[in-house]
This record gives C-alpha cells, structure tokens and sequence, in this order.
C-alpha cells in the first residue's frame, strides 16, 4: 500500500500507522474467513507474503515479532478453532530466519522454498521434522537443461520426502517461460513416476 522502501521506514517513523494497517489487514482476513466457514469447510490456508529475497528477511525478526505475530496468531487461532491444521506461507527467498517464528504463530507449512535462495527441502526436513510440511523446492532452473539433470534434481530430493510424508513436490517457483515445453513435460512425467513408484 505504501511501497517497500516506504514500509521499511515506517516501522521506526510511524509504528503505530504501521501496526493500524497490520490490524485492518487481520480483521479483513478475520472477518472474511468467519463468512466462508459459516457456509464451507476448507482443507488449508495460505498466507501471501513475499518476506525475503536471496540474502534473507525483508524484515528483522525482532520486527516480525513484534509487529506481524500478533496478527498472525489471531489468524491462525481462529483456523484452528475452526478445524483447519494446514497453514502455508507463501515466500520467496531465504526465510530460514522466520521459519522459527511462523512455526511458533501457528504457520506449519512453506513454499515455494527458492533454490537459488539456499532452500533445501531436504536440510529443512532434517531441521524441522514434519511440524513443517513442505512444498515446492525443486529448481526450476534445472528444467532447462536436459533429462538427466531433471532426473537428478527429483531423485535427490523426492524419494525420501514423499515417503515420509508432509511434502509436495513441486518447482521451486513459477517455471520460467525458456523452459523448453518438452523439458516439462519430461519433468512431470518422471516426476509422476518417482511419486508413484518410488
């Protein structure tokens, strides 16, 4: 609403006007769940964050504390009251040091975890455990090379994710547009297969 470079400095200029715009954003999503779990139930829900890039945070995590956990927490109380456990986090980047605090907020799962960023799905298991569910985290940047680097990518990294459970594999991000068509859909089928027979 006010720009990146803006918002950074709002946090030390304005805070309070920084924690409005925080609550008036809870209390939409707030409100706007209560209506949809009135008439349905739902299987997960996904925060939109975009809170790193390639070097980490966006925001420091004594600011994310601070400022977005408490709206989180509202969030995901009233998620879990109302019987959904699935609560992804959609951000680019490294977010290895926010992971902690989502985890602490109610916030179980993350994608797309971005390769290039240090991502690795596989450490994160190991860190982690299944009170993080995964998605994502296999590098786009290798469907556009050739069968054998796809081959490797997914063998890497899906056998013994899928077999534990909590994950879904998929590209790290959007998959770029110099992908070549038959790269991807050789990386969905040996993909398919791999899920499917291990």
């Amino acid at each position: 609403m006010v720009g990146f470079e803006r918002l950074s400095l709002l946090f030390y200029e304005d805070p309070a006007f920084v924690e409005m715009m925080m609550d008036d954003r809870a209390e939409l999503t707030l409100r706007m769940m209560e209506v949809i779990l009135e008439k349905t139930t739902i299987d997960w829900f996904c925060f939109w964050e975009d809170m790193a890039y390639i070097q980490g945070p966006l925001i420091s995590p004594a600011l994310f504390r601070k400022f977005m956990m408490p709206r989180y927490k509202r969030i995901t109380d009233f998620l879990h009251s109302k019987g959904v456990d699935i609560i992804f986090v959609d951000s680019d980047g490294d977010i290895s040091l926010l992971i902690p605090l989502w985890l602490e907020c109610g916030v179980n799962g993350m994608w797309p975890l971005e390769v290039q960023a240090g991502m690795d799905v596989v450490k994160l298991r190991r860190e982690y455990g299944k009170d993080l569910l995964l998605m994502g985290g296999l590098d786009k940047r290798e469907l556009m090379k050739g069968k054998q680097e796809i081959e490797q990518e997914i063998l890497t990294k899906v056998p013994p994710l899928v077999k534990d459970g909590g994950y879904i594999p998929r590209p790290d991000h959007s998959v770029p547009p110099d992908v070549p068509y038959e790269n991807y859909q050789y990386f969905m089928e040996f993909l398919r297969t791999v899920c499917e027979h291990g």
